[in-house]
């Protein structure tokens, strides 16, 4: 019996098809079960129907670990035809959709690839092209329409409302991508809204901006959200020109819950702290302090508080309040991917976020992971021990004993500490000396006799 060698070729194309038939098979694979020859077919048939359908997926930007789930979960896909498919996907990328965006819209809305819905919308989605609209708006319209059953004439209605209403091209872009539901809204709904902010002595032009800036506010209720939200402005007893003023100047205050502002203002009131932090906190006025703390907030209930915590951390560290969202976000990514801490660790350590994120915690903690990795720490150093240790104890526990850490640290290197006023300074504070005549000479001399 002679036997025919396997390349190397040979063995990987098997190996490669024996992965993909078991990677896909959705059975258990037992071979101690009889199987019919036609089942066996089926089966085979199938599997490699799920191949050439990942093949296709993985071409237009589907990565490897997110296709098994993909297909797991759309099994139509497998009854559909392939050709079609791909033609699909062709036409979802000539609307300049980045890759990106064509897997989030495919693995959220998994029914646009039908050929016959996407060749309809094919010469609309090139018409709003026109308008300049980004790929982001041509991306959750094309999911907008195939799930609510939305026609070109219907969207283009919509425009024409927009346009109608005297809106620059800049807003009509904006409230298309900011918010795509409004082509669920009729005219008269949109007149509404917009008639409330007349109503409260915006001008037009002032509207406009609201909408470029919060294009949401056309997705919120009157009577039920914006009214009361208003009357809310009023019993705190702020005026109609300054709510006017500063919804315009930042329309995201439509934004707020009923009853947040008043917690966020009665936060506010009970705060202890340095009259310096108090006066930046409201060097804007009460209104935008109050909005300014909904912001920090929200940030910090988005990276892993609840509200309670938050309010409780914004109240025994108020200099965050002062501070920029990005710089909370910083200090908040470095405690937990860095440093392994989890976020409800600033329930214990406000001081966290109040402190310089350069000059203090990373250099910190620089130097006690050095020292944890030699073996150097006699006992571990919590973040509270990190932080709240002034910075000369810091130096003499960390970094003193070991001189290779002074380069880590940075503060206080080789021992000492650098003037904080130039040099030659010290010459003003010197007082003038006036030469001494003989006449007082003799004056301090006849007095000092008259002690004697």
């Amino acid at each position: 019996m002679s036997f025919k060698s396997l390349t190397r070729t040979t063995l990987h194309s098997l190996t490669t098809a024996t992965k993909a038939r078991f990677f896909f098979s959705t059975k258990p694979n037992n071979p101690h079960v009889p199987v019919s020859f036609s089942h066996n077919n089926k089966s085979q048939s199938q599997y490699r129907k799920q191949i050439s359908l990942a093949n296709i997926l993985q071409k237009y930007g589907f990565s490897p670990s997110q296709l098994h789930g993909f297909i797991s979960k759309n099994h139509f896909l497998l009854n559909s035809n392939l050709h079609d498919l791909e033609r699909s996907l062709c036409v979802l990328l000539s609307f300049e959709i980045t890759q990106k965006s064509l897997v989030s819209l495919i693995n959220d809305c998994p029914a646009v690839l039908n050929f016959q819905f996407l060749e309809k919308w094919q010469m609309g989605v090139s018409r709003f092209q026109d308008l300049g609209v980004s790929s982001l708006f041509v991306r959750n319209f094309l999911e907008l329409s195939k799930r609510f059953h939305i026609d070109p004439d219907g969207a283009f209605e919509t425009l024409k409302v927009l346009k109608g209403l005297g809106f620059s091209e800049g807003t009509v872009r904006r409230v298309l991508e900011g918010f795509p539901m409004v082509v669920l809204m009729n005219e008269g709904a949109i007149l509404m809204r917009i008639e409330f902010l007349c109503g409260i002595g915006i001008s037009r032009e002032g509207v406009d901006r609201i909408l470029y800036f919060f294009p949401e506010i056309l997705g919120f209720g009157v009577e039920d959200r914006l009214k009361p939200l208003l009357d809310e402005f009023r019993d705190w007893g702020f005026t109609e020109d300054v709510i006017r003023k500063e919804i315009v100047k930042e329309p995201r205050f439509l934004s707020m819950e009923l009853g947040e502002l008043s917690r966020c203002i009665e936060l506010l009131k009970t705060l202890k702290c340095r009259e310096a932090i108090k006066y930046k906190i409201f060097s804007e006025g009460a209104f935008r302090a109050g909005f300014e703390v909904k912001r920090r907030v929200d940030c910090l209930c988005k990276l892993g508080l609840i509200r309670r915590e938050a309010f409780k951390v914004l109240w025994m560290e108020p200099r965050v309040i002062t501070y920029e969202i990005e710089n909370i976000e910083e200090k908040i990514d470095f405690l937990v991917h860095r440093m392994k801490c989890n976020a409800g660790c600033l329930v214990e350590v406000p001081e966290f976020l109040g402190v310089n994120f350069h000059k203090q915690i990373v250099p910190r903690y620089n130097v006690i992971e050095y020292l944890r990795g030699k073996g150097g720490l006699a006992s571990e150093v919590g973040l509270k021990d990190l932080i709240k240790s002034s910075r000369l104890r810091f130096y003499n526990l960390y970094v003193k004993p070991y001189p290779e850490c002074e380069k880590i640290f940075g503060r206080f290197s080789g021992g000492q500490v650098k003037s904080k006023h130039p040099a030659g300074l010290w010459k003003l504070f010197k007082p003038p000396s006036y030469p001494q005549s003989e006449n007082d000479v003799n004056n301090m001399k006849s007095f000092m006799e008259s002690l004697v």
